[in-house]
């Protein structure tokens, strides 16, 4: 399809297809061409609106990070379970929202009127036309995304927003940290984001999340701002506010900890079903101690594409430091 020539078409049944893996269902079209190693089945649907609640929850319920009043046109890159794409219709029922992803996951029937959702590969170029939306969002994309399609990836956010549009990009840096230095490579947990970021690779750059902010400089955004805030993977936390993010990640992390792996440790690594069964249990626990304090670094970025008109009025919306652990980017272990 030409840029020109903006429309959708069928669903192509190649995307509906699904492969059987220790009892979860995948994409056959995602792990064949190694686009997408996680499930696609009800609980990762399940598991998909958790972890926007949870992000709900962490961003105090803000949607929408740059300052944007009255967007006209939103894209949602890697939509998933469409719960961001569809709370940001129903905020702004004026607004034309996309949402795109590999897979056409099952979807309520009353969607918003103003919400479309399309099913593409995010690692193929972009065919929306050049200047057209007010945001995209992109959010979880770095186990979509092929390693070597980042800087074409957000050079395609770029072309098709509007002169002043903004990308707003949340990434999970999955390498376990401790905010107190007790959780050691030899860990559970540690031993799990390693053996994770190797299995992925070299499909994926699991650090991409590390490089977001250079990566949106180089391919021409401005007004480029990253903040760096913990996902407490129990509730360890002393401060009210993390303590009960802490709590609702728990069983949200038990989850994760089993979608990401599964098929990635057992392909790729060829580790047995049975050993990676146990790596998770013995991680779960560890992430479930309140001793070792740890948390998933989280990296949210928003940057503007030049040219346009500001709203000065409006600011921008900044995620709350980190009130008792100071800033994750000082102990991230890379």
């Amino acid at each position: 399809m030409d840029e020109g020539d903006f429309q959708t078409v069928p669903v192509d049944e190649t995307y509906r297809d699904v492969i059987l893996h220790h009892n979860r269902e995948y994409q056959r079209y995602a792990v064949e061409h190694g686009v997408y190693f996680s499930p696609v089945d009800d609980d990762e649907i399940e598991y998909l609106q958790y972890i926007h609640g949870l992000f709900k929850l962490m961003f105090e319920n803000r949607l929408i990070f740059p300052p944007i009043s009255q967007p006209r046109r939103i894209l949602d890159c890697g939509s998933g379970s469409a719960s961001w794409a569809i709370d940001v219709a129903e905020t702004y029922p004026e607004c034309e929202v996309i949402g795109l992803d590999i897979y056409p996951y099952p979807m309520p029937e009353d969607l918003p009127a103003n919400l479309e959702l399309q099913i593409d590969d995010l690692n193929s170029p972009s065919t929306f036309p050049s200047n057209h939306f007010d945001l995209v969002h992109s959010r979880l994309m770095a186990g979509g995304i092929h390693a070597d399609r980042w800087i074409n990836y957000l050079t395609d956010i770029f072309r098709t927003l509007r002169p002043g549009g903004w990308c707003q990009m949340v990434e999970i840096y999955f390498n376990a940290q401790s905010d107190n230095g007790t959780l050691t490579e030899n860990h559970a947990l540690q031993v799990w984001s390693q053996s994770y970021m190797q299995s992925v690779q070299p499909y994926k750059n699991p650090r991409a999340p590390l490089r977001l902010q250079q990566m949106l400089t180089e391919v021409g955004f401005v007004e480029v701002e990253t903040r760096v805030v913990t996902l407490p993977l129990c509730g360890w936390s002393n401060d009210p506010r993390d303590h009960n993010i802490g709590e609702a990640s728990r069983p949200i992390v038990h989850r994760m900890l089993s979608s990401l792996c599964a098929y990635p440790f057992t392909q790729v690594l060829e580790m047995s079903q049975t050993d990676v069964q146990l790596l998770v249990a013995q991680a779960r626990s560890e992430a479930d101690n309140p001793a070792f304090k740890a948390y998933f670094p989280v990296y949210v970025c928003i940057a503007r594409k030049p040219g346009g008109s500001r709203q000065p009025s409006y600011a921008a919306y900044v995620p709350p430091k980190d009130r008792k652990h100071g800033d994750a980017r000082k102990r991230a272990r890379h």
